[in-house]
């Protein structure tokens, strides 16, 4: 499956838009990728924080056949989003859960996933952020950025487009997935 990809610099939030490209159009699946984010949401409604040089994306498909709860669509998520931090990092990523990856403790990404019926088809919108150059300063929460844990300056270009290759190879699988054999599947 090919995702579509959608290019911006400055957006008010990744998943707004894609709810927006869901509604407005007869695309079935996307990948909205911004270089900015004037208003990124997190999980409860709480800000996420949006220098430019980091990740902001939004990946979103049809899930009408996924009988996956909410709960397992998380760990999904997260799983494939430690499979792309673990292309740039060599250390332990860990999942803290519901929804963040953290290394050494301290919060690398954030995953916002919503649902969305149109028409009677089910799809989900998976808001994902990571800290590429630059973490942000959350009061009580330590966090990093993979330019300081590795050295290397990663693009966003670069993260998102591995991003996309995972999730196109997943996509077609998605509703296959078992939740027991959910950590051998994703490796």
């Amino acid at each position: 499956m090919k995702l579509k990809k959608f290019n911006f610099k400055i957006v008010n939030s990744t998943n707004d838009l894609a709810i927006q490209i869901i509604k407005n159009t007869n695309n079935k699946s996307g990948i909205v990728i911004a270089d900015r984010q004037k208003k990124g949401r997190g999980q409860y409604g709480k800000k996420w924080t949006s220098f430019k040089g980091n990740l902001f994306i939004s990946i979103f498909f049809q899930i009408n056949k996924v009988q996956l709860s909410l709960k397992d669509l998380t760990k999904v998520n997260c799983l494939l989003i430690k499979k792309l931090l673990s292309n740039f990092y060599n250390g332990k990523i860990t999942i803290k859960k519901p929804n963040d990856l953290l290394i050494k403790k301290m919060k690398i990404s954030g995953i916002l996933q919503e649902i969305l019926i149109k028409s009677g088809k089910k799809f989900i919108i998976i808001g994902v952020g990571i800290n590429l150059i630059k973490s942000p300063t959350i009061k009580d929460y330590l966090t990093t950025n993979l330019f300081d844990l590795t050295g290397i300056k990663i693009t966003p270009n670069n993260a998102a487009l591995k991003l996309k290759k995972i999730y196109e190879t997943f996509i077609p699988m998605f509703h296959k997935f078992n939740i027991k054999n959910l950590d051998r599947n994703l490796k």
